[in-house]
């Protein structure tokens, strides 16, 4: 006699349906196949304790657990609820006609509570697509997937709630999870540029770049304001739309990170690693091939403090996500990609004492270690980075001002507004930033004049600007119409999308 049950694994960001297979015939012996590693193997005891403690038997027969298919590896202790459920079906224990209809997923505890697990947001999204009428799923997971519409979710905390809901003849709707109403972050919580004096050329970089999706260096001397100027970028971003934050919200449910969240994330990443964080850290990796901060970035910013002080191999093998807005991590047997579409957002000190351009005799940096120094980002990742805006220190009357600068509320609503134009734009092309632009949307969507092309021809040629560096000041060029309201690049949008790229000049540091 052989029951089903159904449970979902996840490969990356995507999800797979796992049958799990139980027969039961004559014989003595418990087996577990298909592929299954230690936790996996493991859950025969915490299944089988688990079912003593409810007061169920163990049949004295042949029993063989098999999870389909079985090519692919099996990892976690989410499979324990589906093996549970499975084993009580086929045993007669229990009568649980809905079994089929269900992805199952929990990691039982020895009592028969259940605990949470990860990707239950795109296992959701999976049993959707799939055809099941719902999810059972331990209560903290679940409100991950609150907000997947046209499945029920099921929210459980105890084995015998499960067979009630696989019951025919009882209602269990008390149990499903509910999206609850969108609840809004004070903009008082977030750091406000109000508070950041001075620094003109700089917070207009920084709104261009929120504007955009755009990659910014700020290079300056200690205490000029670069890291509270980051630390204010999120209060300027606008919420993130529903695919957006799917796609989010799915990379933070398969890494572990959203334990908790009633429903989709709202609000865009900012993650700021350490400059001592690995490779793997950074990129992801390691064996099960989780995702990296890169991709826990997704839609958001990633700011580098002091980005001269991480690795050099760290730093270079962020070009290809930087570009490519995505990262594939490869194993023996399979592979995985995460999207990565992030803002880069990076600040240094222009020389190794940091005072270099300051307006101060302080820097005794000879040019060689100053060119050592910032030899350390690599030229293709340097000309990667869109804005690169050199923070003069703010002067004594900029500091002791009474007045409010202009506060994040204001620089939002001119960004949402530009994001606004830009989704329109790209609605059909299935990108939401100009900084997404490929070369085929640069061509379409950022079309210049004789006079503005005579003037772009001319500056390549006096600064020696790479193919990336003209695509780059096209789409900066884009987004600074963009936040005027315009259809068209205009030659003095050019010039100052030029003006941005500070250090792709050979003399400035001379």
């Amino acid at each position: 006699m052989i029951h089903k049950t159904y449970c979902a694994t996840c490969l990356g960001i995507e999800a797979v349906t796992i049958t799990v297979e139980i027969d039961l015939s004559t014989g003595i012996g418990l087996r577990l196949v298909g592929l299954p590693d230690v936790a996996v193997r493991e859950s025969l005891l915490r299944v089988t304790t688990a079912l003593l403690s409810y007061g169920f038997r163990i049949p004295g027969k042949k029993m063989v657990v098999n999870l389909a298919p079985a090519d692919i590896r099996k990892e976690g202790s989410a499979f324990d609820l589906a093996i549970a459920i499975g084993l009580l079906a086929v045993s007669e224990q229990v009568f649980v006609p809905r079994s089929g209809d269900f992805i199952i997923m929990g990691e039982l505890a020895l009592d028969g509570r259940i605990r949470p697990v990860t990707g239950a947001l795109p296992v959701a999204v999976h049993a959707k697509k799939c055809g099941f009428k719902g999810c059972i799923l331990p209560r903290e997971s679940a409100l991950e997937a609150a907000d997947i519409e046209g499945i029920d979710i099921y929210g459980v905390s105890t084995l015998a709630e499960v067979i009630d809901v696989l019951s025919d003849d009882l209602d269990m709707s008390a149990l499903l999870v509910h999206p609850c109403p969108a609840q809004e972050e004070s903009q008082a919580s977030m750091p406000d540029f109000r508070n950041v004096k001075g620094q003109k050329i700089a917070r207009r970089g920084l709104e261009i770049s929120a504007a955009g999706g755009h990659s910014c260096l700020l290079v300056g001397s200690p205490g000029s304001g670069k890291s509270l100027m980051a630390s204010c970028l999120p209060s300027i971003l606008p919420a993130m739309s529903r695919e957006e934050s799917i796609e989010t919200s799915t990379i933070y449910s398969v890494s572990g990170n959203s334990a908790g969240h009633m429903g989709l994330m709202k609000h865009r990443p900012f993650r700021t690693p350490h400059h001592s964080c690995s490779l793997v850290s950074m990129i992801g990796g390691g064996t099960s091939a989780m995702p990296g901060e890169i991709s826990l970035a997704h839609n958001g910013v990633l700011y580098l403090d002091e980005i001269a002080q991480f690795s050099r191999l760290t730093l270079d093998a962020l070009r290809q996500p930087v570009e490519d807005g995505k990262v594939t991590i490869s194993r023996a047997r399979y592979k995985v990609t995460y999207p990565s579409s992030f803002m880069l957002i990076a600040s240094m000190n222009p020389c190794p004492c940091g005072h270099f351009g300051d307006g101060t005799d302080r820097c005794k940096c000879t040019p060689s270690q100053i060119a050592n120094y910032m030899s350390r980002i690599s030229g293709p990742m340097m000309d990667r980075l869109d804005l690169q805006i050199f923070v003069r220190n703010v002067s004594a009357d900029e500091l002791t001002s009474e007045g409010d600068e202009e506060c994040s509320e204001a620089i939002a609503s001119r960004v949402a507004a530009a994001r606004g134009i830009q989704l329109r734009r790209f609605r059909d092309e299935g990108i939401f930033t100009n900084s997404q632009m490929d070369t085929a949307l640069i061509r379409k969507y950022c079309g210049i004049g004789a006079q503005e092309r005579a003037f772009l021809k001319n500056a390549i040629e006096k600064l020696n600007l790479s193919a990336r560096a003209y695509s780059r000041i096209l789409k900066l060029a884009r987004t600074i119409a963009d936040l005027e309201g315009n259809n068209f690049i205009s030659l003095q949008n050019i010039t100052e999308a030029l003006q941005y790229r500070n250090l792709d000049r050979s003399n400035y540091y001379e």
